[in-house]
């Protein structure tokens, strides 16, 4: 399963002009893609930080086996506007949950989130 979820991070000053009246923001978004827990596959996660670079965004990709306080350790330090995560795990039900919670604790609440995911089936070859 792969899973990208972006979350905005408001309280900053603005930044975005195309982009202001969706997220508040003037300039590039700048987002934190990630990579939590065990998984070790990141292609997905570069080809995404890549569509994002290429559409004009400023991207940290924080590499492999981030923890959620990590990560949002770097989302604050970074001044970001959203977070990716590349989950191929399946532990997007905890590791999605508690990345907002410490957004939460930290005085860095998202005002929206949103997450999709895409899965492949195998099909053997016979």
């Amino acid at each position: 399963m792969l899973g990208i979820t972006f979350v905005h991070l408001p309280g900053k000053e603005a930044r975005g002009s195309h982009v202001e009246a969706v997220m508040g923001v003037t300039g590039p978004i700048r987002v934190v893609v990630a990579k939590p827990g065990l998984d070790g596959h990141d292609r997905g996660a570069k080809v995404i930080a890549r569509a994002l670079r290429d559409a004009g965004m400023e991207v940290i990709y924080t590499g492999l086996h981030q923890t959620p306080e990590q990560i949002v350790d770097t989302a604050i330090q970074e001044d970001a506007d959203a977070i990716g995560l590349s989950i191929l795990s399946g532990a997007h039900n905890t590791l999605f949950v508690k990345v907002l919670e410490l957004l939460k604790d930290r005085d860095a609440e998202t005002s929206r989130s949103s997450a999709a995911a895409s899965s492949r089936r195998r099909t053997s070859r016979r």
